[in-house]
């Protein structure tokens, strides 16, 4: 990385965010401003502008954009030959010998519906949280590596990265998740004395055309990627950090190198180094209410089971082998379609905008733990692949299995009685099973006690807590290079300074007091 000596003065209001007797003696503040400049290099590889990321992305969105056709396509085909209760056979058997096989493929396709739709909805969601990222960077409120993509807009009305189309985008993606456990059931075809002894698995139409429409999320994300200047693709918050303070958006604060994200009300004050930092709950106030809304969930999933369990046992007959309780569906027809993707969706979409958002948790976690790799021995890697992350961290791992499982458990849990006879979809029904609303409820629990429990975990440690808070991250580190390691850099009177290197640094002294150099320099190193 090349260095450059061109030299970029701090922003202006600097001088209204420290006092003057921060450090001691009452140094003049002109001369903390002064010592607050940075080195930004003026080469493009300052920072990774990670192209990479970028092919990945687009390699997903066309990906999602082929199957969403593919799906509008097949959709609307089935309704032109056999109208809006029509389906497509795959296959045929015979009931006989493989009924029991065919319920279990009809599961393990449901199934794959819903791990298609997760891979789709996370490319998507991936290029739009990177447009949103830089959105929010350009109007000067980026705070945070990682937002919650669907809850936080950039300003204007009709912008693609702004309220409305996210809000939309919301209602997209619980439709995705509704029609993906409708799009297929099973169909018996009856002989002349009307026995069914034929069935087989089939796709129906309308669901497979509305799965279609949603995924077309896709045109939100980019247009809202060309309404704005990207400055970099990869996820990490280093390169984003970068970034901002390269394109004199973000100016690093002098005298606070040993603060952490959760003392940004302190201004320039010394600080002794901590043995433990600060939560993820404690240090981002949206990490609370994604875990409160957690367990909102879990709650309500129990009130539901408990509920059913009731009116099965008051209203309903208790000598039914099956506790459970069902409706009909009036009619046969387009609006009767209409009234199950609403049902489906009012019910659902609090477990589909609850994992949505679990999303953030993990994400921030995700960054935290590559910020803390600056203090092991291998040091920290700016530049990193986009896809390692989700199979080498534990968390992202278990998110990303977690969305298609419990979506698919939901399905099992609010079924929808939609069988086919003779290549039409008979009547809809709607069951509620206790038992699966059950294990629902106890796999939403476990997945929420993991989560609480990764966002309350306190880094162990003296390297300060970020968290991918942009600013802090700017703070702490004070050199620029492809490998980093953060550590004690400089003694004094009174205070010392710890910060970043290319090469390992001494670990921190516990009982010393650090306010940061009086460089205060940000080196941009090869």
């Amino acid at each position: 990385m090349a260095a450059s000596s061109k030299v970029i003065e701090g922003s202006s209001h600097l001088s209204s965010l420290f006092a003057y007797d921060a450090l001691p003696n009452h140094q003049d503040l002109d001369s903390i401003v002064s010592n607050a400049k940075f080195a930004a290099g003026t080469a493009a590889d300052f920072y990774d502008r990670s192209l990479t990321s970028r092919r990945y992305a687009l390699v997903g969105v066309a990906c999602s954009s082929i199957f969403s056709c593919s799906c509008i396509a097949a959709g609307i085909v089935t309704l032109a030959n056999h109208e809006v209760m029509g389906v497509t056979v795959i296959n045929m058997v015979s009931l006989y010998f493989d009924d029991a096989q065919l319920h279990l493929q009809e599961e393990m396709l449901t199934l794959a519906f819903d791990l298609i739709v997760t891979l789709c909805t996370e490319s998507i969601g991936f290029v739009h949280n990177i447009s949103l990222r830089s959105a929010l960077a350009s109007e000067s409120w980026l705070r945070f590596n990682t937002n919650l993509r669907l809850l936080t807009a950039a300003r204007g009305w009709y912008n693609p990265n702004g309220a409305l189309l996210n809000s939309i985008s919301a209602v997209l993606l619980i439709l995705s998740y509704s029609s993906a456990s409708l799009v297929v059931c099973l169909n018996y075809q009856t002989s002349l004395n009307f026995i069914e002894d034929e069935g087989g698995i089939v796709l129906v139409g309308l669901p497979l055309l509305v799965l279609g429409v949603t995924l077309l999320q896709v045109m939100i994300a980019l247009s809202g990627m060309r309404a704005v200047k990207i400055l970099t693709w990869s996820s990490s918050p280093f390169d984003l950090t970068s970034a901002l303070v390269h394109h004199t958006q973000l100016t690093p604060a002098p005298f606070r190198c040993m603060c952490c994200v959760s003392a940004l009300e302190v201004y320039g004050d010394p600080a002794r180094p901590s043995e433990t930092q600060s939560s993820a709950w404690h240090a981002h106030p949206s990490i609370r209410k994604v875990v409160i809304s957690l367990w909102c969930i879990v709650a309500a999933c129990a009130g539901w089971a408990a509920l059913v369990m009731y009116i099965w046992n008051k209203l309903l007959n208790p000598n039914w082998s099956s506790n459970c309780i069902g409706y009909d569906m009036p009619g046969v027809n387009f609006e009767v379609w209409i009234l199950v993707f609403v049902t489906m969706a009012v019910v659902q979409g609090p477990l589909t905008f609850g994992l949505h958002c679990s999303k953030f948790i993990v994400n921030v976690i995700r960054d935290e733990r590559q910020w803390r790799c600056a203090a092991g021995r291998k040091g920290l890697t700016k530049a990193t692949n986009p896809l390692k992350p989700i199979f080498t961290h534990p968390v992202c791992l278990v998110l990303f299995v977690a969305k298609p499982f419990l979506h698919w458990m939901f399905g099992l849990s609010f079924i929808t009685a939609n069988d086919a006879i003779g290549g039409q979809v008979g009547d809809l029904s709607v069951g509620m099973l206790t038992a699966q609303i059950w294990n629902l409820s106890i796999a939403l629990f476990i997945f929420a006690c993991f989560l609480t429990f990764v966002a309350l975990r306190r880094p162990r440690g003296p390297q300060p807590a970020a968290y991918g808070h942009v600013q802090t991250l700017a703070n702490l580190v004070d050199e620029w290079s492809p490998m980093m390691w953060w550590g004690h850099k400089e003694d004094g009177i009174p205070y010392c300074h710890a910060g970043t290197s290319d090469h390992p640094l001494p670990d921190v002294k516990m009982d010393c007091v650090y306010a940061g150099s009086s460089a205060g320099s940000l080196a941009l190193l090869p």
